[in-house]
C-alpha cells in the first residue's frame, strides 16, 4: 500500500500576495509568518532585487489540515480557461433550498471581496447545486 502525500497547489498569476490574500478570505487559510530575520513581508520584499520583489506569496490552513497555497508571478495573463479548478465546500450535507440559500450567501460574501458570479448550476438528479465564480484574476472555482 502506498502512503498518502503530502501537496501544495500553486497558482500562477500576475498579483501574488494579492490573489493569496484573496484566497485567505475564501477559505479561511493564513499568511505564514515572514522567513527569519524579517519583521514583516514587506522588509523581505525590499531585501530583494527590484525584478524579485513580489514574485511570489502563499497561505496555509492555520489548522494544518489543507494543503499549502503557493502563488508565483509569471510574465504571461490568463488566456484561457484554468487547468485546475477548486471545489469550495461550503454546502457539504445540505441540500434542495437550504443548499442553495447556504451557496447563494457565500457567493455574496465572495463577490464582495472582487471575487464574479459566472452562473448557478441547478442540482439535476445527480449533482446537487453549485455556483460557478471567478476568482480576481479570472481562475475559475465553484462553491459547492
Amino acid at each position: 500500500m502506498s502512503s498518502i502525500k503530502q501537496f501544495q497547489v500553486t497558482f500562477d498569476c500576475a498579483e501574488p500576495e494579492r490573489v493569496a490574500r484573496f484566497w485567505c478570505e475564501v477559505l479561511g487559510y493564513v499568511v505564514p509568518p515572514p522567513p527569519a530575520g524579517f519583521a514583516t513581508w514587506d522588509d523581505f520584499n525590499s531585501s530583494k532585487a527590484p525584478e524579485d520583489q513580489g514574485s511570489w506569496f502563499a497561505c496555509s490552513d492555520p489548522s494544518g489540515v489543507g494543503p499549502r497555497l503557493y502563488f508565483q508571478r509569471v510574465p504571461e495573463g490568463k488566456v484561457a480557461k484554468n487547468r485546475l479548478h477548486l471545489c469550495v465546500r461550503v454546502g457539504t450535507g445540505l441540500v434542495g433550498e437550504e443548499r442553495l440559500a447556504t451557496l447563494e450567501a457565500e457567493c455574496a460574501r465572495l463577490v464582495a471581496l472582487d471575487a464574479v458570479r459566472v452562473r448557478l448550476l441547478r442540482a439535476d438528479g445527480v449533482n446537487e447545486s453549485c455556483i460557478v465564480m471567478q476568482d480576481i484574476e479570472g481562475n475559475e472555482f465553484c462553491l459547492d
